[in-house]
């Protein structure tokens, strides 16, 4: 596991330049139901110049054509459940305009989600899976990979029928959601800290942090109903006193409540989510993304972006997937809203 300061990335970013694709990541709710109506033309405040320059700038046009490309797996998805409401999922909508969209960008999850003949791992599978991905770490309880056991059986038998995932392999799973989740919490101080897993989804990284850092408030929100009530059933069965599940969008929600902490894993890219959160981002102090091999494309890609709004990147943490599962990066924005900057 090695960390490097932001001036190490050009270099960096050189050199991984020919790597063609990005690691696919989670793919949303085949069944989702109708998103909120788009909000009507935008402020003039929110005009982007840098877009505006990049018109003339074939690599940058090149740039947002990626990005455009890699976002439309979800845009498809909720164009495709036109059907209607059920009298179940028929409630208030959250407030706001489109829902945050998961990305295929940063974190690989391969498989085929929502089968409903899918075999769910038994306890002592699911136990012996996360303790052979968690077997050179320290300071991991028993209790805390029985928690994580219990979290992963009810998400994968949720899964049957409600699109949270698509790695289902209990190594894949132990490996790829609760190691590479939990080793946030050895890299951020989390004590005491008020956290907002932003676009949460099946509950990553939210609820594995929580289950292991009892001192820190959790946050989980998401725009999709079915996956807060998957992560409000989680929180009451695995008794998680420190998480709460919250049916919102994000940069709503932190219009509304200040946290110390907006973490995102495998949702848009590094440009897009400082820009989803760029209206309230003197709420909170670091933005803390969990990223896949490619990390220093998109951080290249954000420059510009991320000084025009003010955010700075701190530290990048890589790491390796046991098993040659694949390479991972934390990285540290420092916010507007952070003390000293």
């Amino acid at each position: 596991m090695t960390a490097h300061d932001h001036d190490a990335i050009d270099d960096r970013s050189g050199r991984e330049d020919g790597r063609e694709g990005e690691e696919a990541g989670a793919t949303d709710d085949p069944n989702l139901e109708a998103q909120p109506a788009t909000p009507g033309e935008p402020d003039v405040d929110d005009l982007d110049p840098d877009i505006l320059e990049s018109a003339l700038d074939p690599d940058d046009v090149a740039d947002e054509f990626d990005e455009d490309s890699e976002d439309t797996d979800g845009a498809e998805e909720e164009e495709a459940d036109g059907g209607e409401e059920s009298p179940a999922d028929a409630s208030p909508k959250p407030k706001g305009g489109k829902s945050t969209r998961r990305s295929s960008t940063s974190i690989d999850d391969e498989g085929e989600p929502g089968d409903p003949a899918t075999k769910v791992p038994g306890k002592k599978t699911m136990l012996g899976a996360l303790q052979w991905a968690f077997q050179d770490e320290e300071g991991v309880s028993e209790e805390l990979l029985e928690k994580y056991a219990d979290h992963a059986r009810l998400l994968l038998e949720t899964n049957k029928t409600l699109n949270l995932t698509a790695i289902q392999s209990p190594k894949e799973v132990a490996a790829k959601h609760y190691l590479d989740c939990w080793r946030v919490t050895r890299l951020v101080p989390m004590i005491a800290k008020r956290l907002l897993d932003l676009g949460t989804g099946a509950g990553f990284p939210g609820i594995p942090i929580a289950l292991a850092e009892p001192n820190c408030s959790v946050i989980l929100v998401d725009s999709t109903r079915k996956k807060v009530d998957f992560l409000q059933m989680c929180i009451d069965k695995l008794q998680i006193p420190n998480a709460r599940a919250v049916w919102a969008r994000a940069e709503d929600h932190l219009a509304e409540e200040k946290v110390d902490i907006v973490m995102a894993r495998a949702v848009s890219s590094v440009r897009e989510n400082v820009r989803t959160v760029r209206k309230v981002r003197q709420t909170f102090q670091d933005f803390v993304m969990l990223k896949g091999k490619s990390w220093s494309r998109e951080v290249r890609a954000a420059e510009r972006e991320t000084e025009r709004l003010g955010f700075h990147l701190d530290t990048v943490w890589e790491h390796e997937l046991p098993d040659e599962m694949g390479a991972r990066a934390i990285l540290v924005y420092r916010a507007p809203g952070g003390a000293g900057y």
